[in-house]
């Protein structure tokens, strides 16, 4: 029951106050894992074994993981301050609130009429290139970085905090923040992000199937489910498949194609069904991530309170 109450005021906090402006933890973490990383990788190396570099990825995840979860463990285990800890541990990786800022920005700009805005708005939440998109593809671009950082960025930080409590939480977000950093596939971090983006992976198995079946339920449920089951084999990340095709089916839209990333274009599968996304959809997709992080809520409540009164029968 407490962690949902946890859970409740967490994202209260964040609705409320949004992600801090200044001072946020994950800057520091961030330039923590750039220093790990260039003592660890200092260059390409030449010629270096396989297994090599992947050792020098677990060590550095390792490194980057281990004490910040074990003290979050010691942390939660003080009296009210283990309790003021775990909310606001919570709040700040959640970021519910960011995702909908910068989308409705986005929104705003389409509305306004002003492409360029548009442009830049989203490119603060994409890495494909940007200068060139019309206005379909802007929308498109937004409504499935919505969708996949709705699970990467709140729900499986959601899913790991009622699981593990605080040290749950901060173990994801230090993880999935390393598989930002770290597991692209170039030549740099192929092998040396190895650990880092398999990792991440294991931990959003679940979680991005659930966030997919909430987005099926409380969209467009039969077209979710089909695209869920059909398309999401087609995508090229485990996880991110069932969530943008379970979320473009919900919102009867046409996702994926092709994309420009970093200067090469990259053929994507097409998700979803019916037709090409326009500026509303945006809103559509905010709202969607918004009525399932409160569904997750109320469930988490609803069961807390049933082992409550059953423990107290």
């Amino acid at each position: 029951m407490i962690s949902a109450v946890f859970l409740f005021l967490a994202v209260v906090l964040d609705r409320l106050l949004g992600e801090p402006r200044r001072w946020h933890p994950l800057v520091g973490y961030g330039y923590l894992v750039r220093k790990v990383e260039h003592a660890l990788y200092p260059a390409v190396p030449q010629a270096e074994p396989v297994w090599r570099m992947r050792l020098r990825g677990v060590l550095g995840i390792s490194l980057l993981l281990l004490p910040l979860t074990g003290l979050a463990c010691g942390l939660s285990r003080l009296p009210w301050i283990g309790q003021l800890a775990s909310v606001l541990l919570l709040y700040l990786a959640i970021g519910a609130q960011s995702l909908r800022e910068h989308a409705q920005a986005v929104l705003d700009a389409l509305r306004a009429g002003d492409l360029p805005l548009a442009r830049y708005k989203v490119s603060m939440i994409v890495s494909r290139n940007t200068s060139e998109l019309d206005e379909t593809a802007v929308a498109r671009a937004t409504i499935e970085s919505v969708l996949e950082n709705g699970s990467d960025a709140i729900f499986a930080a959601v899913f790991w905090f009622l699981l593990l409590g605080a040290p749950g939480v901060v173990l994801y977000r230090a993880a999935n923040t390393l598989d930002a950093m770290w597991g692209y596939r170039n030549e740099r971090f192929l092998h040396f992000g190895w650990a880092a983006a398999r990792f991440d992976d294991v931990l959003n198995l679940i979680p991005a199937r659930l966030t997919a079946l909430t987005y099926i339920l409380l969209g467009h449920t039969r077209q979710g489910w089909q695209c869920w089951r059909a398309q999401a084999p087609t995508w090229y990340s485990p996880n991110a498949g069932p969530v943008m095709a379970a979320g473009a089916g919900a919102l009867g839209v046409l996702l994926g194609g092709a994309a420009s990333y970093h200067g090469k274009l990259k053929q994507r599968p097409t998700l979803g069904l019916q037709r090409p996304p326009v500026a509303e959809d945006i809103a559509r997709a905010i709202a969607l991530v918004q009525r399932s992080l409160w569904l997750w809520v109320a469930l988490a409540l609803l069961a807390g309170l049933l082992n409550w009164s059953f423990s107290h029968a």
